[in-house]
């Protein structure tokens, strides 16, 4: 985090403002609205070397931390920009007053924007924006010299943005915040009032304070970031800047370390490092309690780290090194305890390398995979698609971007789309409540959409790479029940869609068209996909090696595009090797971790027992399906899915098994009943600010109102499918269905 802000006041420390001010785009106001934890980080004063005297902040010296302090910098607060402006920002116009008059006065003196007032009630504001929009009119409806001075000597209320629209920041909302909304809204000047609503709109008790542009907002951050660097430079002047900031940081960590509460804090980190450690040396020491009850011992230490994965907010510790751990633990304690001398033996080792080949296929399908979005993505290729998104009616809209996703999530992973469609969203609806609602769609329509190709969802991936699914039946089979899925949801959440106008006025820019490149990109990136279970057909290979080919060929492609090009650090971003190093490394370790878990239960035999076990006690195959997509609500879908590979063997369950295909519906759609049941959710949380108790109240209703029907609908289809008499093979499933229903209401 302090790494960020460093190196964005290195861009502006170079920016020069002797002439004026600009700011980069692309460069520092991006990565505000993309990390919000980033707004939100300050430091306390009382541990900086820099204070403040009226304009300035004054750089002190010693061992006291050199960063930009709270309340300067980004984190400055829009009264204290007001105040650096040395004015209030804006010119008072009364309503009635010509807008020659108001052009006058905003042309000559140093406010450059106008605020229109009716006695003490605002009207409007008058910036550049609206007096082009003026000159437009004037040009296409005065036809004399006579008509344009009647124009001049209109009222300027006329051609105000009303204050119902005006975008406004609170006194103490902060720089970073300001950038992000003129950024958002394609605006240079942000009203400033003592309250504001959620979405940045005055209210009728709002007192305007005055007007702050991002010359005003830019200019101060500037300045303030540049005197960090000075006593940076002024502490470490024999080094570069990323050094300077390296000892700095360190000093900063060693000191922070000498805090009472941090003594603390470390005693407990302490304390549990010391109890790992224990358990450690209790897998070294050859324990005798271990070689009798090396089953119950697995059984903990899949429980431990399940525990510590779900919970991985509350501890703090990321869930691709628990699983990680938790794989190892559970491998030594099989290989040297279970059955077994103290040593692994060579059966043992043989399935680990068994186990490893396995769960590789799934890794490096997903990162090549996973490469691809990213290049076509970078190339903006997406806009093929987003582009043509034109209506202007809400629920018209809600419907197509539900089916949008649908059909995308298919051929790309569900995750993907979603953070695809919401950054679309963004660039439709201004209006935070709404988008929210549209997001929610998105994660029932990706997870949906995900389930009825082998490369949609990772859960359905993984079913295919093992061979409990193939290509077609699963397109044929599953689509129905994965689109009445979708249908279900959506025709009950979209009544809580309210039409209004606000599409069509929407101050949002106008969606810019792609270069041919894009489209090149976007449409190779597709084939690439598309010919992955074509190409696993046809040669009878594996499919990460279609999809390594995929990613070669996009590699390839990008590398020749971009050969030549003078502004090599921009390109660069464009071609696979950076589409690599952004990739959620993370995310594919934790599918290591967890599938390795799985594999050595299921090679002691742990997990054939527990499907023993809900087979003698769970009434039908399509009961178990239900409660494991329903468990996917709250527990992640790809170790329930792993172990239910493992529980129920090929022999028995052959390839395209209904039981497969019922798993694969359940828990790539059961996920949608709760945010944080999939990964597209937990991606809405982070993007939207949804939170648990919001997406239960408004979503969790829909979402399983859509995942019954589409297991009603497999169940249906299926009977149909199977042959027979009409009422012998509908009567059946229809039961089943009602039996399921009571079954799992009992069970939850």
């Amino acid at each position: 985090m302090i790494r960020s802000r460093y190196l964005i006041a290195i861009l502006l420390a170079n920016v020069n403002n002797a002439s004026g001010f600009s700011v980069p785009r692309s460069a520092g106001i991006r990565s505000f609205s993309q990390k919000s934890s980033f707004l939100s980080s300050t430091r306390s004063t009382s541990q900086l070397s820099m204070v403040s005297t009226g304009s300035e902040l004054i750089v002190g010296g010693g061992d006291e931390c050199l960063f930009t302090p709270e309340g300067y910098g980004f984190s400055s607060s829009a009264d204290r920009i007001l105040k650096q402006s040395e004015s209030n920002g804006y010119y008072r116009a009364a309503k009635d007053d010509t807008v020659a008059d108001v052009v006058e006065k905003i042309t000559t003196a140093k406010p450059d924007v106008a605020l229109v007032y009716d006695d003490e009630t605002l009207v409007g504001i008058f910036t550049e924006r609206d007096f082009i929009k003026f000159s437009s009119e004037k040009a296409t409806s005065a036809n004399t010299e006579e008509e344009a001075a009647q124009y001049l000597l209109r009222p300027i209320k006329d051609f105000v943005t009303p204050a119902s629209s005006v975008v406004a920041i609170s006194n103490d909302g902060t720089a970073s915040q300001a950038i992000v909304a003129m950024q958002q809204n394609n605006i240079r000047h942000l009203v400033v009032a003592d309250v504001v609503s959620k979405d940045f709109t005055l209210l009728k008790d709002s007192s305007v304070s005055g007007v702050v542009s991002m010359q005003d907002v830019m200019l101060l951050v500037q300045n303030d970031e540049r005197l960090s660097l000075k006593s940076l430079q002024l502490k470490y002047p024999n080094l570069g800047p990323m050094a300077q900031m390296r000892e700095q940081m360190k000093s900063d960590a060693n000191k922070s370390a000498s805090n009472p509460e941090t003594a603390k804090e470390d005693v407990i980190k302490i304390g549990a490092a010391a109890a790992f450690l224990a358990s450690c040396g209790l897998f070294l020491s050859q324990s005798g309690w271990l070689h009798d009850n090396a089953q119950l011992a697995m059984i903990a230490i899949f429980i431990a780290g399940y525990a510590g994965i779900i919970f991985e907010e509350v501890f703090e510790l990321n869930k691709a090194g628990i699983a990680l751990l938790m794989s190892t633990g559970l491998w030594i304690t099989y290989g040297d305890y279970y059955q077994s001398s103290g040593v692994a033996s060579e059966n043992v080792l043989e399935q680990l390398k068994d186990q490893l080949a396995e769960v590789s296929d799934i890794c490096f399908f997903l990162l090549a995979a996973s490469a691809i979005v990213e290049v076509v993505d970078a190339h903006q290729g997406f806009k093929v698609v987003t582009n043509q998104i034109t209506t202007k009616s809400k629920k018209t809209l809600f419907w197509t971007i539900g089916f949008l996703t649908f059909f995308l999530s298919a051929i790309l992973n569900n995750l993907t789309v979603t953070i695809v469609m919401v950054s679309l969203l963004r660039k439709i609806i201004d209006n935070e409540d709404d988008r929210r609602l549209f997001g929610a769609m998105v994660v029932v329509a990706a997870n949906a959409g995900g389930v009825w190709t082998p490369i949609g969802d990772v859960t359905t991936t993984m079913l295919w790479i093992n061979h409990q699914l193939s290509t077609v039946p699963t397109i044929t089979e599953l689509f129905l029940p994965s689109l009445a899925c979708l249908v279900g949801s959506l025709f009950f959440l979209v009544n809580q869609v309210e039409e209004d106008n606000s599409l069509e006025e929407s101050s949002l820019a106008e969606p810019t068209p792609l270069s041919t490149r894009g489209s090149l990109v976007f449409w190779s990136g597709i084939a690439s996909l598309l010919a992955v279970p074509v190409f696993s057909e046809l040669t009878g290979l594996p499919p990460y090696l279609a999809m390594l080919t995929g990613l070669g060929a996009m590699w390839g492609l990008t590398d020749v595009i971009h050969m030549g090009e003078e502004d090599e650090e921009s390109t660069e971003n464009l071609k696979v090797p950076a589409a690599l190093a952004r990739l959620d490394t993370s995310g594919i370790l934790f599918f290591l971790g967890i599938l390795m878990s799985i594999g050595v239960l299921d090679k002691s035999g742990l997990l054939k027992d527990l499907a023993v076990y809900l087979n003698e006690n769970l009434p039908s195959q399509d009961i178990i399906a239900t409660v494991i997509g329903l468990a996917s609500a709250l527990i992640d879908n790809v170790p329930l899915v792993a172990a239910t590979m493992g529980m129920y063997d090929i022999t028995d369950y052959a390839t395209d098994d209904k039981l497969w295909q019922l798993i694969a519906l359940c828990a790539g759609t059961g996920g949608s009943i709760l945010v944080i049941g999939s990964a597209s959710g937990v991606a809405l949380m982070g993007l939207e600010k949804v939170d648990f108790l919001w997406y239960a109240k408004k979503v969790s209703i829909g979402a399983a109102v859509g995942y019954f029907a589409g297991i009603a609908t497999y169940l249906l289809e299926n009977a149909i499918l199977g042959g027979g008499g009409f009422m012998d093979n509908i009567l059946p499933p229809a039961l089943a269905f009602v039996e399921n229903a009571q079954t799992v209401s009992g069970i939850f």
